[in-house]
């Protein structure tokens, strides 16, 4: 799909949505992976000047009915996959109008037969009255014969409600304004435009881009300096993904650690041509240092580390880039400097503030930071301080250049005898074991000690024993950071959509 052609579907999409009566202010749920579709609705949506909701496709009926209640979002475009967990979704929400898509729309597809089933069957079992029903394909014939009248939309109008995962309760909506995201795209543009501009570049998505990370590096960031993305829809079965794009050249890959290992361990990745490949982006979740040698062992290139967060949209800091020199680039262990017009300090316990090599809570102020969350004042306030700082929940250290490290999520701090045991750490270790494919920690209730470690492992292989990794870690970590529960699992653990691994999944009743 050519940009021409986004823009011109966009306008109709828009349209569309203005001749349902939405406008400035409305809000528009989409639930789709990566697919052709996707821009098409973000940008139409954004130009008729009303709000996105990103909504995560693999959403059960509950988590969707939750969001599209709390944003009151009155449309839904959805994938035809999805269609039944939609028909239970939407039940007592204020959504109007379903739009169906299936992945044949827009380049003459074959899936009418199965869309008009999927419409029917939605319409029949949703008892909502007014509820309307149509094709992907339909919306923007309808928009076009409707026209698009323009709308003025202000910097701090609401572009997106981007809902956080809810590791700390209820999903919350992060309000990113018009000004949020292209201030983002702004400071990431400056940040690696030097290096990246003036070129015709192929990036491979693996990411989805309804997740904030990929939406604004991938979409915004590479569409706004002319790049082709390569659309990857299910990202976690490698193979697939590697027949995929065995005739693709690209030279720009954004990725996650797991997606990272998942590809090493595949054999079919040691045929792929990387001989393009300049550039590799992670983010979502900290880079294990195993994976970032073994990756730069098998292509010749380091792995450029980020970090950002829902509330930031999202990136707020970022490693130097070097395509010209990549040996200039080498993992280095940090997510980098804060990016431009960014302010980064760290926060003690005590409120105060921390030195130079000294952990605290990342705190950030900036112009991408958001407005505040959807409705909810009272826990903007504890987020967001006076003057304007915002909480991470991340801890970190800086050092004397300005580079940030992260420790961990303070949330997720194991504490044993009153010692700080961060679970990254201790995943980064068992990792290190070559026999180790797969690797969580998490904290166990002690009577003694308060808490313990416990390590849930996914083996390559049956030769790992308990005893072996044990005495690995042993050589590698101090006695209070020592595992004292070792699980073994040969199924691959619980991840996020962007492939994090999910320690809360994990503290089931039966591990404590």
């Amino acid at each position: 799909m050519t940009y021409a052609q986004t823009r011109e579907r966009a306008g109709a999409f828009a349209g569309f949505l203005q001749s349902r009566g939405l406008g400035k202010g409305d809000r528009v749920a989409l639930m789709m992976p990566n697919s052709l579709q996707y821009p098409v609705a973000v940008f139409g949506t954004l130009l008729a000047g009303a709000t996105v909701v990103n909504v995560n496709p693999l959403y059960t009926a509950r988590e969707l009915n939750h969001q599209l209640r709390d944003s009151g979002a009155r449309l839904l475009v959805v994938f035809e996959n999805f269609a039944a967990t939609a028909e239970r979704g939407i039940e007592g929400t204020e959504i109007e109008t379903v739009v169906l898509a299936a992945m044949g729309d827009l380049i003459g597809g074959l899936h009418g037969i199965v869309l008009d089933v999927s419409l029917r069957y939605l319409a029949r079992t949703v008892p909502r009255h007014g509820l309307r029903g149509v094709r992907f394909n339909a919306a923007l014939a309808q928009g076009r014969r409707a026209g698009l009248t323009e709308v003025t939309t202000g910097p701090e109008d609401i572009a997106f409600l981007q809902y956080t995962g809810g590791t700390t309760g209820v999903a919350k909506g992060a309000m990113l304004t018009h000004r949020n995201i292209i201030a983002n795209v702004l400071q990431t543009s400056a940040w690696s435009g030097g290096e990246l501009a003036g070129e015709r570049l192929n990036i491979l998505t693996l990411l989805p881009l309804y997740h904030v990370f990929s939406l604004t590096v991938n979409l915004f960031m590479f569409m706004a300096l002319g790049g082709r993305n390569v659309l990857i829809a299910n990202p976690r079965d490698t193979g697939r993904v590697l027949r995929s794009i065995r005739h693709e050249k690209f030279e720009v890959m954004v990725g996650i650690n797991t997606l990272f290992n998942n590809l090493l361990n595949h054999e079919g990745f040691r045929r792929l041509d990387v001989s393009r490949l300049r550039l590799v982006i992670a983010g979502g979740a900290a880079t294990q240092s195993e994976v970032a040698a073994r990756w730069q062992a098998a292509t010749g290139l380091p792995v450029s580390e980020g970090y950002g967060l829902t509330e930031c949209s999202p990136v707020v800091c970022m490693n130097p880039i070097d395509m010209q020199h990549p040996e200039r680039m080498g993992f280095n262990g940090t997510v980098g400097l804060p990016l431009p017009s960014t302010m980064v300090r760290l926060r003690r316990a005590d409120g105060s503030w921390a030195g130079i090599g000294e952990e605290g809570e990342i705190c950030v102020r900036g112009p991408q930071v958001m407005r505040g969350y959807w409705q909810r004042p009272a826990e903007t306030a504890l987020m967001i301080d006076a003057a304007g700082w915002l909480a991470t929940g991340d801890i970190g250290v800086m050092d004397e250049q300005g580079f940030i490290r992260l420790v961990d999520r303070l949330k997720e701090m194991i504490l044993v005898s009153g010692f700080n045991v961060y679970p990254s750490e201790i995943e980064e270790v068992v990792m290190m074991h070559p026999d180790v494919l797969e690797a969580a920690a998490i904290g166990v209730a002690d009577d003694a000690s308060g808490e313990r470690v416990k390590i849930i492992v996914v083996p390559k292989s049956d030769r790992l024993t308990e005893a072996a990794l044990l005495e690995h870690c042993r050589r590698n970590l101090t006695s209070y950071k020592m595992p004292k529960i070792v699980e073994f699992r040969h199924e691959e653990l619980p991840k996020s959509p962007v492939g994090k691994i999910l320690r809360r999944e994990l503290r089931t009743p039966a591990a404590h």
